[in-house]
């Protein structure tokens, strides 16, 4: 895990989810060192680090109560999956069973339309220690 203070590599992305979580270090095992993001940086007297995985930025933070707008229960984040795209699925999922770590959905492709186009693309979903859900995917090569 690296643990200097930088900005992400690339710049800072213009959208940036920050999820509240219960426990950081349990948060960070899992982010780190289970899906492969990285420390950007962090300010450990406050419970916050940034992290990133190729293009990728999350921001997670203990939970202290100050912008949360109602009580929190796990699966925290209910309503929403964070996608985020990856060059193989494999290492994830390989990583993720070698933590014993259940998946939501396991991988498939699947196709979206896009305008008067198809989009395929492997995906699966995996839940977080706090229970967001996390959709991985792949574009897939398209067919002409």
């Amino acid at each position: 895990m690296n643990t200097s203070g930088h900005p992400p590599v690339g710049g800072f992305a213009m959208l940036v989810p920050e999820l509240t979580v219960f426990d950081l270090a349990e948060s960070l095992r899992f982010w780190c060192a289970v899906l492969g993001f990285e420390i950007a940086y962090q300010r450990p007297e406050h419970g916050f680090v940034y992290l990133e995985r190729g293009g990728a930025q999350v921001m997670l933070e203990r939970s202290h109560g100050t912008w949360e707008t109602g009580a929190l229960a796990r699966p925290l984040g209910r309503g929403i999956n964070l996608m985020i795209y990856v060059e193989s699925l494999d290492p994830l999922v390989d990583a993720l069973a070698a933590a014993n770590w259940p998946l939501f959905k396991s991988p498939e492709d699947s196709r979206y339309r896009m305008g008067e186009q198809q989009i395929t693309q492997r995906e699966f979903l995996v839940q977080d220690p706090d229970g967001y859900l996390l959709r991985f995917a792949q574009a897939l090569p398209q067919k002409t």
